[in-house]
C-alpha cells in the first residue's frame, strides 16, 4: 500500500494552514493526502451530556474533514485525498498514523508570551516518539511564503523555492537526515544550506595572544569536516546547490539565524529510550518554537 502525506486536522486556524502545506507537498511527492481527525474518548462527567449533543459533534467533525477535504481537491485537483476520523489519545492516535505515512503534518501556533512560537503538548508529544518525519507548520503559513520574490519585490508562488535549510551535527552525521533534506531540495528544485555550528575554544578570541590563529585554524578545520560528510551527498544529488555554514556560536542560534530564509528547516531527532522518558533534543527543541518556517523533525538512530 502506497505510503501517504498525513495531516491532523482539527478546527483551529494553524490545522488548516498545515492541511494547506500538506496539499501542496503530496503534490512535489505525487503521494495521496490523507486527513486525519482525532475525536478523544468522552470523558467520564459527559456520560451525562444528551447523545444528540454528541451525535451533533460527531457530525460537525465528519463535515470539518469533508469540508477541508473537499476544499483541497477544487484547489488541488490532481491530489487524491483521503479523510479518516479515528477516536483515542490525540498524540497516541497521530503517532500511529504517522508510521503509516511518508510523512505527518500538524499545526503549530503563533507567538507566545516570550516571542516564541507556541506548539501544544499533542504536537510535542507526537515528535518526541513517532519514528516518521513530522512537519510542524506555523499558523497563516502561505505558499508565497515558501519561495522568492518576484522581480517586482513581491513573494510569489511562482518564483523559485527559498533554500531548504539543513540542521547537522557532523560528529554524528545521519544518513536518514541527509536523504530527507537533499530530496527535500530536489523536489524544491532550491539550494540545501547545511549549517553546522561548533562552540568556541576555552581560550577564545582575543584574550589571549595566538587566538586569532587558533580560531581560524578551527574555523578551517570544521569547514573541512563538513565538506566532507557532504561530499557524497553532492555525488548523489548532483542537481542540488550545496551552501555550506559552518559557525562558530551556540547551534540553537546560529541554526535559527541562517534559517530566516529558507522554505523548510530539517533538523534531527535520535531515537533513544531514557528513564525520563522520549526527548527532541535543545537544539530541536529551540527550532520549534523559534524558526518561522515549517520545521521537519527527522528522527534516526
Amino acid at each position: 500500500m502506497s505510503r501517504t502525506v498525513t495531516v491532523g486536522l482539527d478546527d483551529a486556524p494553524e490545522s488548516r494552514a498545515a492541511a494547506e502545506w500538506a496539499a501542496r507537498e503530496a503534490l512535489l511527492r505525487g503521494l495521496p493526502l490523507k486527513i486525519v481527525h482525532v475525536q478523544e474518548p468522552t470523558p467520564g462527567y459527559a456520560a451525562r451530556i444528551p447523545l444528540l449533543e454528541l451525535d451533533s459533534y460527531q457530525r460537525w467533525a465528519e463535515r470539518l474533514a469533508h469540508e477541508s477535504a473537499d476544499g483541497i481537491r477544487l484547489r488541488h485537483p490532481d491530489i487524491e485525498v483521503i479523510t479518516e476520523q479515528l477516536t483515542g489519545t490525540v498524540a497516541d492516535v497521530l503517532c500511529e498514523a504517522a508510521g503509516f505515512a511518508e510523512l505527518l503534518v500538524l499545526g503549530s501556533r503563533g507567538l507566545g508570551g516570550l516571542g516564541g512560537f507556541m506548539v501544544g503538548s499533542a504536537s510535542l508529544g507526537v515528535v518526541a516518539r513517532a519514528e516518521r518525519p513530522v512537519v510542524l507548520v506555523r499558523v497563516g503559513e502561505q505558499a508565497a511564503d515558501e519561495h522568492r520574490p518576484d522581480p517586482a519585490g513581491v513573494p510569489s508562488a511562482a518564483a523559485s523555492f527559498r533554500p531548504v535549510v539543513l540542521g547537522l551535527d557532523i560528529d554524528r552525521p545521519d544518513d536518514t537526515l541527509l536523504e530527507f533534506a537533499f530530496d527535500a531540495a530536489a523536489r524544491r528544485r532550491t539550494a540545501l544550506r547545511a549549517v553546522h555550528a561548533w562552540p568556541e575554544p576555552p581560550a577564545s578570541f582575543p584574550r589571549f595572544p595566538g587566538d586569532a590563529e587558533l580560531h581560524d585554524s578551527l574555523e578551517r578545520a570544521q569547514a573541512t569536516l563538513l565538506n566532507k560528510v557532504l561530499r557524497p551527498w553532492r555525488q548523489k544529488f548532483p542537481d542540488v546547490e550545496v551552501l555550506e555554514a559552518s559557525r562558530c556560536g551556540s547551534a540553537a542560534q546560529v541554526l535559527a539565524s541562517d534559517s530566516r530564509d529558507a522554505s523548510l528547516v530539517v533538523v534531527g531527532r535520535r531515537i533513544r529510550t531514557s528513564p525520563l522518558g522520549p526527548h527532541i533534543g535543545h537544539v530541536t527543541h529551540s527550532a520549534l518554537h523559534h524558526i518561522a518556517a515549517p520545521v521537519a523533525v527527522v528522527a534516526h538512530s
